[in-house]
């Protein structure tokens, strides 16, 4: 099992439709560690650790979302793992 860590920015209409809730759950389904947070710039921003199958999973979840969002872009940058442990929704 290889651990990594993806820093990851979801553009399109991204807040207000249950985003961050949403991928928590997801994430925690998962076992997938980390954040998210909306952005002020409109933006959903996250930080997903775990095992690569679980994170990339997550990560093709990001390229569509909830139902009520509309996902034009997400840009993935791969990260040395931290040990990030449990999942969080902030701002």
């Amino acid at each position: 099992m290889q651990r990594v860590r993806a820093h990851i920015k979801i553009y399109g209409r991204v807040q207000g439709v249950g985003f961050r809730w949403s991928m928590q759950r997801e994430a925690r389904k998962l076992g997938v560690s980390g954040w998210v947070k909306n952005m002020p710039d409109g933006t959903v921003e996250a930080v997903l650790e775990g095992d690569l199958e679980r994170v990339e999973a997550l990560i093709g979840w990001a390229h569509q979302g909830p139902p009520l969002a509309r996902v034009t872009r997400v840009e993935v940058k791969w990260e040395e793992p931290r040990g990030e442990q449990g999942s969080r929704v902030a701002g």
